[in-house]
Parts: structure tokens; sequence; C-alpha cells
């Protein structure tokens, strides 16, 4: 018989390795990039969205585990779309003042001068740039730690804090229960035709057994918290720390010089 114990589906995520963003503070992947992205929306010019875009994107791929979907979204869409956008601001900007600056392209009444050019790409950089910054966390971070975090340092209430991570843990849940309701109206043929119409009976068809669900759920959770005493007290013991090390404090220095250093070179150019 196998002695093999099942994972913990509570327990802490466990970095991979050479992934360096996983292994750091959920909070420290929130302080290092903001002054960037602040910075982004009120420095004027293309250089800095430009510059921050690239770091950003260097670090998420060198220290975040990706997907091949989210490479894919990476690589190619969000170089695409960036380019999609650069257009779309340009035809949308100011005609009038960009007239005095070089024609680009010409197609029919559509004219594009290098003014509005300029001007949508520096847009979409930043639009790319806010982002990939925000991607620094948000492809390294589980809602469970960032929970943890706020609590733990951010002293945010625990009951408000543990609430948001029972509501998280609802999430998979429910695909679960809709994977097993669409089974079910199989085997019993409940799911016949195709098209846009049989497609809607079909998903109204799992809204009632899948709000049961939820309710029946929601309802036991309420119980088991109210039987550990949830709430009774103003402070609770930790099962999972998330502690601030010092590679967070190196981590939100280090971005911040960086983000300081690509502003007073933007600013020169």
């Amino acid at each position: 018989m196998s002695t093999a114990r099942a994972a913990d589906p509570f327990a802490a995520a466990v970095p991979p390795r050479g992934r360096f963003l996983h292994a750091l503070n959920p909070l420290a992947k929130i302080a290092g990039p903001l002054p960037a992205i602040v910075a982004v929306l009120v420095v004027p010019g293309a250089a800095l969205p430009a510059a921050l875009a690239a770091g950003a994107l260097l670090l998420v791929l060198g220290g975040a585990r990706l997907s091949p979907r989210a490479l894919l979204g990476l690589l190619v869409v969000l170089p695409l779309a960036t380019a999609v956008l650069t257009l779309s601001f340009a035809f949308w900007s100011d005609a009038g003042r960009a007239s005095v600056t070089p024609l680009v392209v010409e197609l029919g009444p559509l004219r594009l001068h290098e003014a509005a050019l300029l001007a949508g790409g520096a847009t979409a950089l930043r639009l790319a740039a806010i982002l990939l910054l925000s991607l620094i966390g948000g492809l390294s971070t589980t809602g469970p730690d960032l929970a943890r975090s706020f609590v733990q340092q951010l002293r945010v209430p625990y009951r408000v804090g543990y609430t948001a991570l029972a509501a998280y843990r609802f999430v998979p849940r429910f695909g679960h229960e809709l994977d097993i309701i669409r089974q079910a109206h199989r085997v019993r043929g409940l799911t016949p035709g195709r098209g846009p119409v049989a497609a809607v009976r079909r998903r109204a068809g799992y809204l009632v057994p899948l709000l049961a669900g939820a309710l029946r759920h929601a309802e036991r959770v309420a119980l088991a918290m109210d039987s550990r005493a949830f709430g009774a007290h103003r402070t609770r013991t930790e099962r999972h720390l998330v502690p601030w090390r010092r590679r967070d404090t190196v981590f939100v220095l280090l971005c911040w010089l960086g983000t300081g250093a690509a502003i007073i070179v933007a600013l020169k150019v």
C-alpha cells in the first residue's frame, strides 16, 4: 500500500526554481513597479514608456514561469495590439496640429502625419508599459498569498482578508461543479442541437443547479467558519506565513532606482 500523502490544497505555493519573482513577497511586486506606473502616466514622451515596457518584459520573461499561451500573448499579441493602437490613436489625434509635420502615410482621404504617429505611439506604449508592469506581480502571485500578505504586512483585518480568500477559492470549485453539471446533462441527453439558440438554452440550464451548488457550498463554509470561532478574536494565528525578507527590500529598491534612472534619461532625450 502506498504511504504517499495527498498534496495539501491549502498549502502555500512552492516557487519554481530559477524564477525569482515567485519567491518574492506579493507586496514587493506591487511597491516596486508602482512608481514606474505613475511615471508612465505623468512623464511626457515615448522614451520612458518604451524603456519601462522593455524592462518589465525582460523581468517577466526571466523571473516568472509562463505558460505557452502567456508567452504568445507577450511576444506576439501585445506587440500587434500596440501597433494597432498606435495607428488608431494616430488617426484620432488633432489633424490641425499634426498637419504642419511631414506626411508619413496617405490612403485616399486618410492622411497620417509624423506628429500624429508619434502621439499615437506614445499613448500605445503607455498602455503597454502599464500592462507589463502590472504583469510583474500578476503572473507570479497567487490570490491566497496576496490576501495573506495584506493581512500579515499591511495589517488588514483578517476578517476582510480571509473572507476574500474564501471567495477566491469559490472560483475553481464553481468550475469543477460546472464540469459535473455538463457531464450530467450529456449523460441524460439534455444538450441536443447546435447553433446559438441551442448554446444559450444549454447555458441557461446550467444556472439553476450551479446556483444551488453555490448556496450549499456557501452554507458549509459559513458553518465551518462559525465552528472555528472565526471573527471571535481581534487577532489569529497564521498557518502559512508570507514574510517580508531582505530580498524583497532589495527588489523594491532596485525597481525604484531603475525607474529613477529611466526618468532622468528620458527627460534628457
